[in-house]
């Protein structure tokens, strides 16, 4: 945009806030807005596409039928079998296909012509899927080992006892406050900075091509505009690598719940 000025406004990150579809209580962040419209919409995606690609399931497989196993033997085996391992993994495979598919989904929406906005650039989402996956795994923790599991947790096997007052708040920290936040927290920052960085080189290149004179503004526009299809394409990268790491740690997280007591 430009100011009365004539000069180039860049895109703020409340510019990624839009108007809520049913603002009642707005203020209070309780109105019903796009990003939430575009979860339930990601829902009802998932669902429709796994349902129709295996309505019709034949040993040699269709198109569709090939990219909905694929995607599920991806979730299965380099996610849920590899980290939680053979004894374990079966049980997990549907909750981490549908946490990784979620977020999937989810951030893809940033990559696609009017929704243009990724459900977890918002700190909302990115909290409560976090938080979901925090008091899962504690959860399988607590109900394997009983409250032994805050100890197993937090005291590492064959740690000197003399090192323990220090390592224990260490681990506190760090297992149970910085493990959710960082966990959320990578999501949201990594898709809320790759859609400003879109956003302000496809707000960059109409600003100089479409309204500057100068032959130089408009190469530089052409320019600008080449960087921000690479940058497009280097997001929807990072959508897809975010959705995997999202779901690979929390693999992690659950596998050392399980396996508490090898640690």
């Amino acid at each position: 945009m430009a100011t009365n000025e004539g000069g180039f406004t860049p895109p703020t990150i409340s510019d990624t806030h839009l108007p809520e579809i049913f603002p009642w209580m707005a203020e209070w962040g309780t109105g019903f807005g796009k990003n939430m419209l575009m979860a339930i919409l990601s829902v009802i995606i998932i669902y429709l596409f796994f349902m129709w690609a295996i309505r019709k399931r034949s040993l040699v497989p269709s198109r569709l039928q090939w990219a909905a196993e694929a995607g599920y033997g991806f979730v299965r085996n380099t996610i849920a079998k590899d980290i939680l391992g053979e004894k374990h993994f079966a049980k997990w495979v549907p909750f981490l296909f549908a946490i990784f598919f979620f977020v999937l989904v989810n951030n893809l929406f940033g990559a696609i012509p009017l929704l243009q906005m990724p459900t977890f650039s918002h700190a909302g989402p990115a909290y409560l899927m976090a938080a979901i996956v925090y008091f899962t795994w504690i959860g399988v923790g607590v109900q394997k080992y009983g409250p032994r599991y805050f100890k197993l947790a937090v005291v590492p096997a064959g740690v000197p006892k003399a090192v323990l007052p220090l390592l224990i708040p260490l681990e506190i920290i760090s297992n149970f406050i910085v493990r959710p936040v960082t966990h959320s927290l990578r999501l949201m920052a990594v898709m809320l900075a790759g859609h400003m960085i879109v956003m302000l080189a496809g707000s960059g290149a109409e600003f100089l091509i479409g309204q500057q004179e100068s032959l130089l503004m408009n190469a530089t526009g052409v320019l600008v505009l080449i960087g921000f299809i690479a940058l497009y394409f280097l997001e929807l990268l990072m959508m897809v690598l975010q959705a995997f790491v999202f779901a690979l740690l929390t693999a992690i997280y659950l596998q050392g719940a399980i396996e508490a007591d090898a640690h």
